[in-house]
């Protein structure tokens, strides 16, 4: 990119469909906004039900022969598509800093990275992976389950689009993936590899529009055999509302309020800064971001202490900075809301620590926002219970290891967990009995293979690894085979 405030690629403009760029069958258009900004960057063309049928039709007719490429085939093809993906590493970064507003030790670093780490990991778990199996009489085969829809979000796009697209490459689908509107561009650039790399026709299409319409017709669409998608509960919902009548699997990767329990004998003040670090990580939002701190009753007063001095040396700004730790917020919309639970909080009696509505004062454009620390909060008020998807943290205090376990455990999600302590029996003791997909203790590094998903309106199914590899395929038992 020369300019790194607009994106000019012609393919925005256009779909990738059974492995040519093709113009929209409409004239629909969106601009992609800057959140630094609040201008456009680039414009997108939007798709309707007519260019995501040409899309679904072009991976319906790749799927019997892609289906019967060799585990040597798809490895090959996975390999191209990290080379190519290494290659355009950088530009991806700085397109993500621009349109959906990460720093850019983030955007290259964690945005950009992940997506690279997704396809290392399927390229190791592909050379191994049984696909098929003898038990006694019956062979066991797994196998592609087909076309597959595939609806990605805006907050950490370029990882999604990898977490999904590398398995069901991996395991012989063909695909059209919509990613979000909102962040787009990263998209465009992950197309452009795919074809570059020599993924064959029809394997991978994209296809640009809204959850209304776009994701709708894919949802409904009757060749399409599985949906995948990473969102909010309410568009997880509609998804599957809408592929229940085809009966097709769905997927669901959706929203969360993760909560942080810090247990009485962990070092209190790494343990709180650490906390509000991940809080605040991608400007907040992040679905399984720990945004409820529990912390007992003894050291309460201290940890809020600790939280508000973490948080006021978070550095808002403009993320092209390398200094700059927390960028805007995506869009207006998602600024709107935020401010919005920020208001709602205090209405309810939370006591504002530091942060609060409105912009930082030196910023006057952009959906810049204050990281915020709210205490005395209460399991029932909205700011405890609600996805804020901004950098808001929830502090409650506790009396006994029972009480923070049940807190925790009072909320409609299940995403994500965190526990502190320095006792590895006493911390597992409570991860056993926290409802959710992923609990993690003391702050470990992320895990390409542990299984990604939650519990509750978290949604269901896995990803990453082998893990998410499986949700691409179905079991056929043939039984009378001999051994």
């Amino acid at each position: 990119m020369t300019d790194p405030q607009t994106y000019n690629s012609p393919h925005a403009l256009q779909f990738l469909i059974g492995g040519k760029w093709a113009d929209p069958h409409g004239t629909d258009t969106l601009d992609v906004i800057n959140p630094s900004t609040g201008q456009p960057c680039a414009r997108i063309a939007m798709g309707n039900a007519q260019d995501v049928d040409d899309a679904v039709r072009a991976a319906h007719a790749a799927f019997p022969r892609f289906s019967a490429t060799t585990r040597e085939d798809r490895l090959a093809l996975l390999e191209r598509v990290l080379a190519g993906f290494r290659k355009r590493e950088k530009e991806i970064a700085e397109v993500l800093t621009m349109e959906m507003g990460a720093p850019a030790s983030l955007s290259l670093s964690g945005q950009t990275a992940s997506g690279a780490a997704h396809l290392e990991k399927m390229i190791e778990v592909l050379r191994t992976f049984q696909f098929r199996e003898m038990r006694g009489s019956t062979l066991l085969v797994r196998e592609p389950i087909g076309v597959v829809a595939l609806i990605t979000p805006w907050n950490w796009p370029i990882n999604q689009i990898a977490c999904k697209v590398a398995p069901a490459l991996a395991a012989g689908c063909t695909m059209v993936l919509k990613p979000s509107e909102v962040a787009p561009l990263n998209a465009v650039i992950f197309a452009e590899i795919l074809q570059e790399a020599g993924a064959p026709p029809g394997v991978f299409n994209l296809v640009h529009g809204d959850g209304p319409l776009v994701g709708t017709a894919l949802s409904t669409h009757p060749l399409v055999d599985m949906v995948s998608i990473t969102g909010s509960t309410r568009a997880g919902i509609a998804v599957a509302k809408a592929a229940a009548d085809s009966v097709k699997r769905v997927h669901q990767e959706l929203g969360g309020k993760s909560a942080n329990i810090i247990l009485p004998d962990a070092d209190l003040e790494p343990a709180v800064r650490n906390g509000v670090d991940s809080c605040m990580l991608n400007t907040g939002q992040s679905c399984d971001a720990p945004t409820r701190m529990l912390v007992d009753k003894e050291r309460y007063s201290q940890a809020v202490e600790v939280a508000k001095q973490a948080a006021e040396a978070q550095r808002v700004g403009n993320p092209g900075d390398e200094q700059t730790t927390l960028g805007p917020l995506v869009s207006q919309t998602q600024f709107d809301r935020v401010q919005a639970m920020i208001e709602m909080a205090m209405a309810e009696g939370a006591r504002l620590v530091t942060g609060g509505p409105g912009r930082p004062a030196d910023l006057s454009q952009g959906y810049f926002t204050r990281p915020t620390v709210f205490a005395d909060v209460t399991p029932g008020m909205r700011i405890a219970r609600e996805e804020v998807f901004g950098p808001v943290l929830v502090m409650m205090r506790y009396d006994t290891e029972e009480e923070a376990i049940r807190i925790a455990n009072d909320s409609d999600y299940g995403l994500a967990a965190y526990v502190q302590g320095t006792d590895q029996k006493r911390i597992l003791d409570v991860a056993a009995q926290l409802r959710a997909g992923n609990v993690h203790l003391n702050y470990p590094a992320w895990d390409t293979a542990a299984p990604f998903g939650g519990f509750k309106q978290s949604g269901n199914g896995r990803e990453y690894g082998e893990f998410g590899l499986a949700e691409f395929l179905e079991f056929k038992a043939v039984m009378g085979a001999q051994p």
